[in-house]
């Protein structure tokens, strides 16, 4: 194959991907009946704009509510109020739309449904601190986190039990309305508690639990932090509370199904198409170097697959960030990979967040082929000291292989592929 044909289908693949998980596609289906009462809509992500749209646009009754998303994914909206607010850092503007959630849940009776929409980065758009912490204390805490290497769970766990809507809380301000979660996963596991923090679910974890990854990660506490940790005020609504009403939660996209539906591309593109794992976890350079002695393997023995074949992937990796670099765990990835490969010929990928946007910037991820080491290096550039800045953007940028997409309005974790072609 030509390297046009070649970045074409990879993008092909990365847009059936973000395409399965658009909400107008796959919300629709999972609305419920009208209740005997109000039917009201909250939800925050970086899909729940357009999540709400595609609700308006198919209930056939009347709704209300409050949305919030990211700046830039707006969806017009007539019933439903939309509110954009900050990430991956949270804002003021999160922590109002916080508390005005739950302001709009208040007062509810048990012939009300509250239909809540949540998506990956629901948890940096509700920002609202526990007692006795402020903005700031989250933002800190926040910006430590998300630099040092922890898995996503974990980070949540520890969001969790800093908050005052998040770790089931929100659901029990709904109480005694009835709650339907409507869920697209961009989560390893598509565990509902990790995804946007669990607002309308119950949490197992503890405050003991979150104290222990912040050790472990040798994360400094503030004093309020430290407080609200070792007294357990920051403990969140456990299974079986009383607290909770009844709560039901269906997923409606998930990285797996996302995956599935790249695999189909491919095969009708001629290309055969092999899922290696929807929750791929663990250091981005780590996986790169990993994914590079796999596709070699296919390369060059065809083993565990006989080339031309694409091989899927998806997850969420970390980054711990040592260097003062543009960079995301996509393109971390892509350039980890591509100096194990060495020019190695014949592969090629992509790897891109579903949502367009891949660390903070406006940049969904890159392409990687088997000239890339070399066109750096022509043009003075250096790839492990990229990789060493955490610079991956940079380098991507300045070859001209960045993947930009802009806003998907859906958000179903990491997407790689890796094209082998013989």
């Amino acid at each position: 194959m030509k390297e046009d044909a070649v970045r074409q289908l990879l993008r092909q693949l990365f847009d059936a991907a973000v395409a399965a998980a658009q909400p107008d596609l796959c919300l629709p289906a999972y609305l419920p009946e009208p209740p005997r009462g109000r039917l009201i809509v909250i939800g925050a992500g970086k899909a729940s704009a357009a999540m709400a749209s595609a609700a308006e646009r198919s209930y056939p009754g009347r709704l209300e509510g409050i949305v919030v998303t990211r700046y830039g994914y707006a969806v017009p909206c007539r019933q439903i109020e939309i509110v954009e607010s900050g990430h991956p850092m949270p804002d003021a503007a999160g922590m109002v739309a916080a508390q005005r959630m739950l302001e709009q849940v208040a007062g509810l009776t048990a012939d009300d449904l509250v239909l809540c929409l949540i998506s990956g980065g629901g948890s940096a758009l509700l920002p609202l601190p526990a007692d006795g912490l402020t903005l700031k204390d989250k933002q800190a805490i926040s910006n430590v986190l998300l630099k040092s290497g922890a898995t996503i769970a974990e980070i949540n766990c520890v969001r969790r039990h800093l908050s005052a809507i998040k770790g089931g809380r929100l659901a029990a301000a709904c109480s005694p309305a009835r709650v339907l979660n409507l869920i697209i996963s961009d989560v390893p596991g598509d565990d509902p508690i990790n995804i946007a923090s669990g607002p309308t679910v119950a949490d197992p974890t503890t405050c003991r639990d979150a104290m222990g990854i912040l050790q472990r990660y040798r994360i400094e506490m503030l004093p309020p932090i430290r407080r609200c940790l070792e007294s357990g005020a920051g403990e969140s609504i456990k299974p079986g509370s009383a607290q909770l009403p009844q709560i039901e939660t269906r997923l409606v996209a998930t990285p797996q199904m996302a995956l599935q539906a790249a695999a189909e591309m491919a095969r009708r593109n001629g290309i055969e198409a092999h899922i290696l794992s929807d929750a791929i976890e663990g250091e981005a350079r780590d996986v790169g170097s990993v994914m590079a002695a796999i596709a070699v393997q296919v390369a060059t023995r065809s083993q565990p697959f006989c080339p031309p074949c694409v091989l899927l992937s998806s997850g969420e990796t970390s980054v711990t960030v040592k260097g003062d670099g543009r960079g995301g765990r996509n393109v971390e990835f892509l350039l980890s990979m591509g100096i194990a490969l060495q020019g190695q010929a014949g592969i090629y990928a992509l790897a891109g967040d579903t949502d367009g946007v891949d660390g903070v910037e406006e940049i969904a991820g890159a392409y990687l082929t088997p000239d890339t080491l070399t066109r750096a290096r022509a043009l003075g550039m250096q790839p492990v000291a990229s990789l060493a800045r955490n610079d991956a953007h940079e380098f991507f940028g300045v070859l001209g292989d960045s993947l930009i997409t802009g806003p998907t309005r859906t958000n179903v974790n990491d997407f790689r592929a890796v094209l082998i072609t013989g």
